[in-house]
């Protein structure tokens, strides 16, 4: 516990630990907040814009790898107690918290800081997280943490929300390429995780990071960024800054959808910065494949004239590697590559 950020940042300068390469620390240089990042207002695909939709979608996933939703259908009291839930945790006293913590990697729900390799590491990110399985939410709700007293009935109903929400996208995506109703049902996304991230003040945030460049290893994420600015997207080689809109969801491609797209789609890199004076909360809800489930380029999305990029693998087989390579896009993706 005494190893959370949120424990011991207070008044404090930045621990030599947690300062990156001047490589790969945001520096003191302003990062555009881009409001070209397509948003996707959803009410519209209920209608005759249906087609014009999915063709949005589709743009942004293979340009940007990102986009934000509107009127996606989860109700804004639902998304408001959801975050006040989230922050009223992180808020606890440390003893409410206790229980929780663990830097044990095969335990299900845990509270930990900043990765899951952290006694591997050289730097340390600036975050705390707490990690929930959502699936099957009869079982793993029995494991979350009791306190706040509404956390187990909100969230479980916000899980439920994220991952209609993110089926509806997947669907959406799935008619836009031609794959049929249902391509990314069942084991393709029958896993769920939330991941709760608590990025404290920070003294210098231009020397470390709340989470370094990464794509994420999944088939979909549903980001709750609240409304404190923090998250960025490499495009073209240059970071571009996500700017928070009210009531909406960032929705990102992971890797497993540029996979299965044979690299039609885009995995964007991506990371947090932290903040000098405000605390930032957010909430990833991951859309994974089951352990087992095989992975390999769609044949239909293979041209006639071009060959699948990648072998097939059992899913699990992908994370045992991300996690080994800490998140290295190139390093992640290498052995499921074919050549030549």
């Amino acid at each position: 516990m005494e190893k959370l950020v949120s424990s011991w940042f207070n008044n404090k300068t930045l621990p030599q630990s947690y300062i990156f390469p001047p490589e790969t620390r945001p520096g003191n240089h302003v990062i555009p907040r881009c409001n070209t990042i397509p948003v996707v207002d959803l009410s519209k695909a209920l209608a005759h814009e249906r087609t014009a939709v999915v063709q949005q979608i589709l743009e942004a996933s293979q340009e940007f790898g990102f986009f934000q939703v509107i009127n996606h259908g989860v109700s804004e009291n639902l998304v408001n107690d959801t975050m006040n839930v989230f922050k009223e945790f992180f808020e606890l006293p440390s003893e409410d918290k206790a229980g929780i913590y663990s830097e044990d990697l095969k335990r299900p729900c845990r509270l930990y800081t900043s990765s899951p390799n952290y006694n591997r590491e050289k730097v340390h990110l600036w975050r705390d997280s707490l990690r929930l399985p959502c699936h099957p939410l009869k079982e793993c709700i029995k494991i979350w943490p009791q306190k706040p007293t509404r956390y187990k009935e909100i969230v479980a109903a916000y899980s439920i929300e994220a991952k209609k929400l993110g089926l509806r996208i997947l669907e959406l995506l799935s008619e836009g390429f031609g794959l049929g109703s249902g391509f990314f049902g069942d084991k393709l996304s029958e896993s769920a995780v939330l991941l709760l991230n608590h990025y404290p003040p920070c003294p210098d945030p231009s020397l470390t990071l709340g989470v370094s460049k990464h794509c994420d290893p999944n088939l979909l994420t549903i980001l709750l960024q609240g409304d404190v600015y923090g998250l960025q997207v490499l495009k073209d080689g240059e970071w571009i800054g996500v700017e928070p809109l009210h009531n909406a969801f960032v929705v990102n491609i992971g890797h497993q959808l540029e996979i299965i797209s044979n690299n039609k789609l885009k995995s964007a890199e991506h990371r947090a910065v932290t903040n000098l004076k405000v605390a930032r909360t957010t909430a990833a809800f991951f859309i994974n494949p089951s352990d087992d489930c095989i992975i390999e380029p769609a044949k239909s999305l293979i041209g006639t004239d071009e060959s699948p990029v990648y072998r097939a693998f059992e899913f699990k087989e992908f994370l045992l590697n991300y996690i080994n390579m800490e998140g290295n896009f190139e390093k992640s993706v290498e052995p499921f590559k074919l050549h030549g």
